[in-house]
């Protein structure tokens, strides 16, 4: 048997390990919640493009206190990489910038807390309208157009304004995946948007070309989260590529059914609908990770560690982020293996009360 055709078994294989995956593509309009604010199952998988209304995540009592909706934006340039955060709770909100200087690995970060949704504005479906969040220091406008998203942010030390492209063809996935009939997660993760524009440090403008990551989110979700993700971006043989990594459980399976791990190829997805396995020592996060599975294989090199740790009692959140290079190669949805050495991006280990 060739090597295609036994990572191609083992794949389908991995698919059927258990009955409860259902990773199935959706190619026509649904929502996300009924009029009750329930599940919708309907709903449940994957989109290449928008599909999903979520415009009753948030609305009315039912789940109050469940809801999550943010925006959060990671880019990668030469010179920095830089994240713009806007986070609503039913009960908080967050606004944060926060900028790592690669050359001196000194980090800049920018954050407040704000109660219910003061200063908060967000859109109910993604690609539908404006973004901000406003408070006493830090200010944040995303604007969707038809070029991309506007990403705007102000502190009193950074000023970011930046373009993060949507080239023609372009896809991103849209994944609906439940915890129940109240319960769900709704995100899209686009890992291919390139950039321009420029960001601002204490009056020292800088270029910032390169690329950027969404991850997106109008969910419902249990109180305590835990969660690995990550995303690579760049180019590699002259092929604009960008991998969203999904979580598992600790057997490998995809969380709550749907795979979260895709492949952007000159923006074209490739859906990995298996669960990944996440290996790495949770003593020493600056040792490498391996991420693995039948489509998959690869090693990713950490250059810094962000440690974050936040307690405002209802609210806790630790976070292990690391940044740095990958190495491997994936397999296409036609069989074919594609290197990603030199990519660049994140993984992160995340505990949540929220």
């Amino acid at each position: 048997m060739s090597e295609r055709a036994m990572t191609l078994s083992a794949m389908s294989l991995s698919a059927r390990a258990r009955p409860d995956v259902h990773d199935r593509e959706i190619t026509s309009r649904v929502r996300l919640v009924d009029e009750r604010g329930r599940l919708d199952e309907a709903s449940v998988g994957w989109a290449r493009h928008q599909l999903h209304d979520t415009d009753g995540i948030g609305r009315g009592s039912y789940g109050w206190g469940r809801n999550k909706r943010w925006e959060y934006w990671g880019i990668v340039t030469p010179t920095h990489i830089f994240a713009l955060t806007i986070g609503g709770l039913d009960y908080a909100n967050v606004r944060q910038v926060w900028v790592l200087d690669r050359a001196m690995l000194t980090e800049i970060d920018a954050f407040e807390i704000s109660p219910l949704s003061r200063g908060l504005s967000l859109t109910g479906t993604h690609g539908t309208g404006v973004n901000t969040s406003r408070g006493r220091r830090v200010e944040l406008r995303f604007v969707d157009s038809d070029a991309g998203t506007r990403l705007r942010a102000r502190t009193p030390r950074v000023q970011v304004d930046v373009l993060a492209a949507t080239l023609p063809g372009h896809e991103a996935m849209g994944i609906a995946s439940p915890h129940g009939r109240m319960l769900v997660d709704y995100t899209v993760k686009d890992a291919d948007r390139p950039t321009t524009g420029t960001i601002s440090i204490d009056g020292v403008t800088y270029d910032a070309t390169g690329f950027a990551v969404l991850d997106h989110a109008r969910s419902r979700t249990p109180y305590v989260t835990n969660w690995n993700w990550g995303a690579a971006v760049g180019e590699v043989d002259g092929r604009r590529i960008g991998i969203n990594f999904g979580g598992a459980d600790p057997d490998g399976m995809p969380l709550n059914g749907v795979s979260h791990t895709g492949v952007t190829i000159d923006g074209r997805v490739h859906k990995i609908p298996i669960g990944l396995r996440w290996e790495y020592d949770r003593q020493d996060f600056m040792k490498p990770w391996h991420l693995r599975n039948a489509r998959m294989d690869i090693t990713f090199t950490p250059f810094f560690e962000r440690h974050a740790r936040t307690n405002f009692l209802v609210i806790f959140n630790e976070a292990h982020q690391c940044f740095g290079t990958f190495t491997g190669r994936v397999l296409t949805d036609q069989g074919q293996w594609v290197s990603i050495d030199g990519l660049e991006g994140w993984v992160e280990d995340v505990r949540n009360r929220w």
